[in-house]
């Protein structure tokens, strides 16, 4: 299958991604990892991303599907691939559209995750992250660590990210509305948006997803 992933932050799409991919046997390919494999890499197209980067600037459309082509291009990718973080925007939908077409092939589903705003801003803004080891995250409601502030693993300071606090979790909703949210409203015209609540246990969550991405609906 070939897959589109849409969401809003907070609404568990890297999380789901690397689950779908893993069952349904496809590639997650996600901007950041492009991002970090072509900069790491220093490829091309790598360096020339940093470039922007290091200047402060987004990284042109351009650049970003210039990285997806190469990356659809190979060969894990040929029998389908999910798609995170890519399009963002309705330019890049069509240029994903126009460089599929030239591959003859087509997308079979956009997955779009739901999650009522409030929940999205009360899941980021309540993560806390251990200062030693940045793998370490708990959160004040949902997964509370023994001791307040204080990592259970090691004994290092939790604390909240710059841009995990709520004004900054409610700038990246906004962006996320008037940029990506539109794309839904593109594929939704070609039949292929499939749409499903984010909220519950992970499992649920990956199931229901499963049984929607089967039923086409």
């Amino acid at each position: 299958m070939r897959i589109v992933l849409v969401g809003p932050p907070g609404a568990g799409k890297g999380t789901q991604a690397t689950r779908l991919a893993e069952k349904l046997r496809i590639p997650h390919i996600s901007t950041g990892d492009l991002f970090r494999a072509n900069i790491s890499r220093q490829t091309e197209l790598g360096k020339l991303a940093k470039s922007y980067m290091d200047a402060g600037n987004l990284v042109p459309d351009e650049v970003t599907i210039a990285m997806a082509k190469d990356r659809m291009s190979q060969p894990d990718a040929e029998g389908g691939f999910l798609l995170d973080g890519f399009p963002r925007n309705v330019s890049q939908a069509e240029a994903l559209d126009e460089l599929l077409k030239t591959e003859g092939i087509k997308l079979d589903a956009v997955l779009d995750l739901e999650a009522p705003e409030d929940e999205v801003v009360k899941r980021i803004a309540g993560r806390r992250v251990c200062r030693k080891d940045s793998s370490h995250v708990f959160h004040v409601t949902y997964s509370k660590p023994e001791q307040d502030g204080v990592c259970d693993h090691c004994g290092g300071e939790l604390y909240q990210r710059d841009d995990d606090s709520e004004e900054t979790v409610r700038t990246r909703l906004e962006v996320y509305h008037t940029q990506t949210e539109p794309i839904i409203d593109y594929y939704r015209a070609q039949g292929l948006v499939v749409t499903i609540s984010a909220m519950g246990p992970v499992d649920e969550v990956t199931g229901r997803a499963l049984e929607a991405l089967k039923s086409g609906q």
